[in-house]
């Protein structure tokens, strides 16, 4: 059984399955003090998920510390690279990825994203294209905005034409995430 490395939701409740986040967190650990490169991404960071169990780790306690983990390996990539390449190809690299991005801020509000297959729910229109103006004004008036902030995004939830599917939504945060992190 495992040793408690986060806080614990009461029995009543659910929360993360505490084998699994060990688990996961030692290998982590392992991976980062061995230094071998590429072998833990900051994506496969963002992409774990645990199952959900009664009585297991408080959830946010546990995606806060995902997040300082993926900041640490994202640094620990970025300063391998900068070590082999410097710091303008570092540039140019997140200039690519942020241009990955740029194609669909430039759309109009209320199509930057499909919407949710038949009647099924999905993001409030509204809500993600006004992080999409921020994303626009960080790329280009220099507006703060970090990670955390799209990290910590949330989105009503609606129905119809006003609303877009959430994977591709996700998808592209997760990447807005990558650029944003890559610049911290």
């Amino acid at each position: 059984m495992s040793e408690g490395m986060f806080r614990t939701v009461s029995r009543l409740r659910s929360g993360y399955d505490p084998d699994e986040v060990d688990e996961f967190f030692d290998h982590a650990r392992t991976v980062y003090e061995a230094g071998q490169p590429g072998a833990l991404t900051g994506k496969d960071i963002r992409a774990v998920a645990f199952d959900m169990v009664r009585g297991g780790y408080v959830t946010s306690a546990v995606d806060a510390a995902l997040d300082r983990l993926e900041a640490a390996f994202v640094a620990r990539s970025r300063a391998e690279f900068l070590a082999e390449r410097g710091q303008q190809a570092w540039m140019e690299l997140l200039a690519d990825q942020a241009r990955t991005l740029y194609g669909r801020l430039t759309r109009p509000d209320g199509e930057r994203f499909a919407p949710p297959p038949g009647r099924q729910q999905g993001y409030d229109a509204d809500d993600v294209d006004d992080l999409c103006e921020r994303l626009v004004a960080y790329f280009d008036k220099g507006v703060p905005l970090t990670a955390q902030d799209i990290r910590s995004a949330t989105f009503g939830r609606r129905k119809g034409r006003r609303a877009y599917a959430e994977a591709p939504v996700d998808a592209f945060f997760a990447r807005a995430v990558e650029v944003l992190l890559g610049a911290e």
